[in-house]
């Protein structure tokens, strides 16, 4: 998932609306090729032992072209010259004209023997639908076309007017005097053919299992193997080789729950997480959909931000089989379902069909990106653990659901069960409890439950900080690994002072919140009372072991 974030002004915000008649229609940034033509048909197809066959339809970009055209774009902004812009995604061209000629009711007419063209000979249908980049489609205002043309000439790219807008409601095209299409703009719009696809309701998956009769394993052992497991292990070495601090706003690296990047010059600062959970769409669609923005605002919530939107990239197999379509429909139902209930809005978006080979389809993988706002960069907090002496304490209460967990897949090669279950009220008064006790610096550290359960976040947090941790066996244990390497959502693990322990308590009692103390911070030793006792350092060892036996291979 590709996503960009940005903030800018409220009466500054550019839309791809068009406004007016007889307006100039304005192509700028690279000329345009064969490269991307069927980019977008091509997504809707199935891989096979012919996709060789298909390499043609996949454009390049040009990160420094890109960087002009940028540039360019916002300097023309600051002119008040734009009347709407939109750049030419999937299908091109002809998707750019179609969208911002609906969205103002409009006709658009374009001609084509004015597009910029790198190659030789091209038709006006491979024109509209190549998906060559580095492009952007402007409906500038009266008399504004010289000014426009002097900032991208200067950004040494295209700026041709290729068109206008009329009060047709039509697209019109011509090229070399001839008028080569007439298409009602509704036609490739709102009235567009709409699928209704069958679908099967999603069987939610039972295990054949029972704990109790699995190879007895240490808890230390199947820690160190959840933690040494391309899944959970350190993902730094992706991320590294990207520059996480330009203009010195970074605040928190990727790395923790979420990535903090302070708003320029401001006191305030942004959040930003990125989550998904194929396995547990697997065993029940509806509730994968639901645990996955329900990760992503404990994630947000974890740095000590306010969540306030999504957005997700849905990936899934060929919608027109039943199961996968079934699939969709759950796992949509799912995240309707958490977003309106936490009021964390989608706001955008995209779907990504056909992801099979051979006819075996992904699992389904919804990915969502959500935002937070902490309105005062003090309040921002992260997983390391900060003081010895401290506590650790977890908030939510533990069933222990094993099933479809990380505990289960590293340790047993076992991927059976239904996930855990969300309950949407507990997550979001236990959400909004550890919200409000960060803003009132009562928590000193945080990590929300998740991939592992409660001993791999632990970890995790050891980790982070270098500090060890003390770790108690809760007097009511009825199985040690269901508790310690259980899945149940809605949970939280926080560092607070003992000074802070009464303040801490009363409030979580107030609010009806489940709590358990399960740990004290000490130096370097990672222990288990009276079970396992590991060096910080060691718990990094393992779990940059992933990596470092990879990159020694390749």
């Amino acid at each position: 998932m590709q996503w960009q974030l940005a903030t800018q002004k409220k009466n500054k915000i550019f839309y791809s609306k068009a406004k007016g008649i007889n307006k100039p229609v304005v192509y700028v940034g690279s000329k345009t090729g064969r490269d991307g033509i069927h980019g977008a048909t091509m997504a809707s197809a199935e891989f096979d032992e012919n996709s060789e066959e298909k390499k043609p339809t996949v454009q390049v970009g040009d990160p420094f072209t890109e960087k002009l055209l940028l540039e360019a774009c916002l300097e023309l902004m600051k002119k008040n010259s734009i009347i709407s812009i939109q750049d030419m995604g999937a299908a091109g061209l002809t998707s750019s004209s179609i969208e911002m000629a609906s969205k103002g009711k409009l006709g658009i007419e374009l001609d084509l023997d004015k597009v910029p063209c790198r190659e030789k000979n091209m038709t006006p249908y491979e024109m509209m639908l190549s998906e060559s980049q580095e492009r952007m489609l402007i409906i500038l205002d009266d008399k504004k076309e010289n000014e426009a043309k002097k900032i991208f000439d200067k950004w040494d790219l295209d700026f041709v007017v290729i068109g206008k807008t009329t009060d047709t409601n039509r697209l019109v095209l011509n090229f070399q005097n001839k008028k080569v299409a007439d298409i009602p703009i509704s036609a490739l719009a709102d009235e567009a053919p709409q699928y209704n696809r069958k679908w099967n309701k999603s069987k939610i998956k039972k295990n054949n299992f029972k704990i109790k009769d699995l190879k007895k394993i240490k808890t230390d052992e199947a820690l160190i193997k959840i933690l040494s497991s391309p899944d959970n292990s350190n993902k730094s070495w992706i991320t590294d080789q990207y520059d996480q601090v330009v203009m010195c706003d970074t605040i928190h690296k990727s790395g923790g729950d979420a990535a903090v990047i302070r708003i320029h010059k401001k006191e305030k600062a942004i959040s930003i997480s990125v989550d998904s959970s194929a396995n547990y769409c697997v065993g029940d669609p509806k509730t994968g959909g639901k645990q996955i923005v329900c990760e992503n605002w404990r994630n947000l919530i974890s740095v000590g931000s306010k969540p306030l939107a999504i957005t997700n990239c849905l990936n899934f197999g060929n919608p027109e089989k039943p199961k996968i379509m079934g699939e969709f429909v759950e796992c949509l139902d799912g995240i309707k379902e958490a977003c309106e209930f936490l009021n964390f809005p989608v706001v955008s978006g995209n779907v990504s069909f056909y992801n099979e080979t051979n006819s075996k389809g992904i699992f389904p993988t919804p990915v969502i990106g959500g935002i937070g706002l902490i309105d005062k960069i003090k309040r921002v907090i992260n997983i390391k653990t900060k003081n010895p002496g401290n506590l650790i304490m977890v908030i939510g209460k533990t069933i222990g659901h094993i099933d479809q967990s990380s505990f289960l897949l590293e340790n047993f090669s076992i991927n059976e069960g239904p996930p855990p279950e969300i309950n949407l009220v507990n997550e979001k008064n236990n959400g909004l409890a550890v919200l409000k006790l960060i803003r009132e610096n009562l928590v000193l550290s945080a990590h929300d439950v998740s991939s592992g359960g409660i001993m791999v976040s632990l970890a995790e947090m050891s980790i982070a900080s270098g500090y060890g941790l003390k770790i108690y066996k809760p007097k009511k244990l009825s199985s040690s690994l269901e508790y310690f390497f259980g899945e149940d959502q809605g949970r939280y693990l926080i560092e607070i002072s003992k000074n802070n322990l009464k303040k801490t308590e009363s409030f979580l009692k107030q609010n009806n919140v489940f709590f358990e103390i399960i740990g004290e911070i000490q130096n370097d030793a990672f222990e288990l009372e009276k079970t396992f006792s590991l060096k910080t350092k060691d718990l990094l060892n393992f779990n940059n072991k992933w990596y470092n036996n990879y990159n020694a291979i390749n």
